[in-house]
């Protein structure tokens, strides 16, 4: 028998049949790191530069959060909740944005997201239907850039400057990101998000270090830093539903209070597991995340997790079996990776 190796390159991590023949492949990397700082499980490279996209927003909420933002403000905890989410602006998403401006004193024109609709359909439908306009809060990063606005308010810094990637939150936020990912602050690679914000690219194994420390804060040496990576992550989990929304992959998860995970855009997915000590970083190259349940349901089968209703939770967001619009099976997405260990 071939022993296997785990490749450098790129692997397949799903394929989508309709009948009997592949019609499409999704390629990737799969890192996972253990609490002995080193890497568990592989797919594919684990060294590959990932940019965090909104898997970053726990970390980028952290300063807020260490500040005392919550307790300055007397801020709930899904006001909290939708610092570190991707939001879908549905009415509870609204609703927590909304008092978090009245108690902040944050005006939305201050967000430099522009304003878009909801990305929950039905939200989008209902506003649309009564010709209400785009609001810059509906932007699924909203509660995100209201959590530094939030910061830049507390600490009297110019809050116009939220963004500057040399002002003084974007830094502390580096130096976070790389204390918590065990990396010289200067080797973390910037660019610009979407929402306007700066992003950050590190390998892929130092991303999945980063949600091993979110999942078990004990291993973090800064008492500050794990103190409020204790208390947002617990909030995350008690208001999954204001991290992301109904029905998504990231709600669906923290329903497990053994878990911390968070999704960002083009492809990466990020989960660590408090009880296993283990944090898992993928990257789909393509770009797409309606693979996510799929993948991630297989990465904790293969490491024999023993919660089974979280694993069926994400096999019924992202079902196995393909059905064209006249409800009949046509095919089947297989996820087709093996987690491999390193030697």
């Amino acid at each position: 028998m071939t022993e296997k190796k785990i490749t450098s390159g790129p692997a397949v991590l799903v394929e989508e049949y309709r009948g009997h023949t592949v019609e499409n492949v999704h390629m990737g990397h799969i890192c996972g790191v253990g609490a002995n700082g080193k890497i568990q499980y592989a797919v594919g490279d684990t060294d590959y530069l990932t940019y965090l996209r909104s898997s970053g927003k726990p970390v980028q909420a952290l300063p807020a959060i260490k500040a005392g933002v919550e307790e300055a403000f007397g801020l709930a905890e899904n006001e909290v909740a939708v610092m570190a989410g991707s939001h879908r602006a549905e009415p509870m998403h609204v609703q927590a944005l909304t008092s978090l401006m009245a108690k902040t004193g944050i005006a939305e024109e201050q967000l430099i997201c522009l304003p878009t609709y909801p990305l929950a359909v039905s939200a989008r439908d209902a506003l649309i239907a009564k010709g209400e306009p785009p609001r810059r809060i509906y932007h699924n990063c909203s509660g995100k850039h209201l959590g530094m606005i939030s910061y830049c308010k507390h600490r009297g810094h110019a809050m116009e400057s939220y963004a500057d990637p040399d002002g003084p939150l974007q830094r502390e936020i580096v130096d976070t990101l790389a204390m918590l990912a065990e990396m010289p602050a200067d080797e973390v690679v910037l660019g610009t998000d979407g929402c306007g914000c700066p992003v950050f690219a590190i390998p892929l194994f130092r991303l999945a270090t980063v949600y091993l420390k979110l999942a078990v804060p004990a291993l973090v040496e800064d008492q500050a830093t794990r103190s409020a990576i204790e208390k947002l992550t617990a909030i995350m989990n008690r208001q999954y539903s204001l991290v992301s929304g109904t029905n998504l992959i990231c709600s669906t998860l923290l329903m497990d209070d053994n878990i911390v995970a968070k999704g960002g855009a083009k492809g990466v997915y990020c989960f660590g597991l408090r009880r296993e000590r283990l944090g898992f970083a993928l990257k789909v190259l393509d770009g797409s995340e309606e693979e996510w349940p799929l993948i991630v349901a297989s990465i904790l089968e293969q490491i024999g997790y023993d919660r089974q209703e979280t694993i069926d939770r994400l096999r019924r967001l992202a079902p196995a079996v393909i059905r064209n619009d006249n409800n009949v099976a046509v095919g089947e997405n297989r996820p087709v990776f093996q987690l491999l260990t390193p030697e």
